[in-house]
């Protein structure tokens, strides 16, 4: 008997040696486009971070084994203009809390990381890191607002408040949370004028940080200006797709400025957000070789509630548009990760954080809208599973769960 028992712990000590890996993702095809990979490849976990990549890795050199055949991984998306503070309310959508809580509006969808875009700003950004921030699966960054109060007041008049740019309040803030403010955001300017753009650009300077802007009205200052001569390299303009920007030359091709802008390493971002992107400035745009920088929701309740949707509907519009699917995930994941600050992210390499989207990509006909619209296009991406710092998340076909008899019977017996 004890030669058995001694048979049978030998047996089992043998067999967690073996597994030296936490999970391992099998027989899934790899898009990684900061790493220039994109075949099909086994991916292992271990300890939160990628551990191995390689064309197969046993079932059995890990704990948990997860076929995804058919699906693609890539790392998990990252989602650079989101609102996701609280205290977020503007009247362009009518009073009330317009922002929508990370966790549940990410993880379904494969984003593992995002950066809410100024609804806060130095008076309010504490609370805003105390009450989200620290408390969301979901990785949260923040551009910090240019305007003290952010986002986060009754009225428009509070956004174009010049005497609530505080450079020195805004420096404090941002020393204190350098491990999540990632830039600083200037949006709804309405004057005829660049002052909150400057402003906002001078705290980057200052505190070298990008700066993201929403341009805010097109009809008492020159956007084609401020591109020029205000915004630096490493800057981004948001909603790059939103009527009536004039991005078009007459010739009805992407404007030379924009081509002269985009060498100096001026950044382009999505932001689609409730009505800031049209298929009439986006479509041309693509197809004569434009391609957005990088993906982004502009996500509140008006937008998650409208033709926008989610993450990868917006992807799923740019890639119905004629943009290849290795570029549509380098815009949702290394691209973005590296506007902000932070190229360790958005990538699968051995060693870096265990943050994977799960992909299937459905062909057929589908119908993706604008305010005015739709284009059909003839695939669907759509999110399966989340893994954020190696643990998953979300799980749409319960792949990683078992029969219901033989989990029913282990909960059964404890």
């Amino acid at each position: 008997m004890l030669r058995i028992l001694s048979s049978t712990l030998l047996f089992c000590t043998l067999s967690a040696s073996a597994q030296q890996y936490d999970i391992v993702l099998r027989n899934g095809h790899v898009i990684d486009p900061k790493n220039n990979v994109d075949t099909k490849r086994d991916v292992a976990i271990r300890d939160g971070k990628i551990a191995a990549i390689e064309p197969s890795i046993p079932a059995s050199a890990a704990k948990q084994a997860i076929d995804i055949s058919g699906l693609y991984l890539t790392p998990g998306l990252v989602d650079i203009h989101v609102h996701v503070f609280t205290g977020l309310r503007h009247n362009a959508w009518g009073n009330g809390d317009l922002s929508v809580p990370p966790d549940p509006m990410s993880i379904p969808y494969g984003v593992t990381t995002v950066a809410d875009a100024g609804s806060s700003g130095w008076r309010d950004f504490p609370e805003f890191r105390r009450r989200v921030i620290d408390n969301s699966k979901t990785r949260v960054f923040a551009f910090i607002n240019i305007i003290g109060a952010g986002m986060a007041a009754n009225d428009d008049a509070a956004e174009q408040n010049d005497h609530d740019m505080d450079l020195d309040a805004l420096s404090k803030v941002i020393a204190d949370n350098r491990d999540i403010i990632v830039g600083v955001k200037t949006a709804h300017w309405q004057q005829p004028n660049f002052i909150s753009v400057q402003k906002a650009v001078e705290a980057g300077n200052r505190n070298h940080l990008p700066v993201m802007v929403d341009f805010g009205w097109f009809d008492n200052k020159s956007y084609k200006e401020m591109i020029e001569t205000v915004l630096r390299p490493g800057d981004i303009s948001t909603h790059v797709f939103r009527m009536p920007a004039p991005l078009l030359g007459p010739d009805g091709k992407p404007a030379p400025y924009m081509l002269d802008a985009r060498r100096r390493g001026i950044k382009f971002d999505v932001g689609h957000g409730g009505g800031s992107f049209t298929f009439a400035l986006a479509e041309p745009m693509v197809k004569g070789g434009f391609f957005p920088d990088s993906i982004s929701t502009d996500l509140h309740v008006g937008s998650a509630t409208g033709v926008m949707l989610n993450l990868p509907n917006v992807m799923n519009k740019i890639l119905a548009l004629g943009v290849p699917l290795n570029e549509v995930i380098r815009e949702s994941t290394t691209n973005p990760a590296t506007e902000i600050g932070h190229p360790e992210l958005g990538q699968l390499a051995i060693g870096s954080v265990a943050d994977i989207a799960v992909l299937r990509v459905d062909t057929g006909t589908f119908g993706y809208a604008d305010l005015a619209g739709k284009v059909t296009g003839t695939q669907r991406i759509v999110p399966e599973m989340t893994i954020r710092a190696g643990r998953v998340l979300f799980d749409l076909n319960a792949r990683t769960a078992v029969p219901w008899r033989e989990g029913h019977l282990k909960y059964a017996t404890r």
